[in-house]
């Protein structure tokens, strides 16, 4: 029924991903913000469409680690966001795994 209502809009996405997992609602200002591999997005909930993308990937160094210790470096060892979470009026507080070196920072929002 929702596809024939023509009211879906897809969201391809990043591609050889399927790691949207965090979802974080901030109705003050009307964002979705969705943790992905190596991303944070952020949509705009009164237009949809519109959104912006942090990338936010390991450091190479990291990557290599994670290779090294045996880990698939597709699929395993990147930064999958895993907490997102309002900390003020201004910033997020967001955390990823870093490739198994677990890391968090806060984003501003603005």
């Amino acid at each position: 029924e929702m596809l024939e209502s023509n009211n879906i809009i897809n969201f391809n996405g990043l591609a050889n991903s399927s790691s949207y997992h965090t979802f974080l609602l901030d109705e003050e200002r009307s964002r979705l913000y969705v943790g992905a591999k190596d991303h944070i997005f952020s949509f705009n909930l009164v237009n949809i469409k519109e959104y912006q993308k942090i990338v936010w990937p390991v450091s190479h160094s990291r990557r290599d680690e994670c290779k090294w210790a045996g880990k698939d470096i597709l699929r395993e060892c990147a930064n999958f966001i895993k907490v997102l979470k309002t900390y003020n009026q201004t910033h997020l507080y967001a955390c990823g795994t870093g490739a198994f070196h677990p890391v968090c920072t806060y984003i501003e929002v603005g």
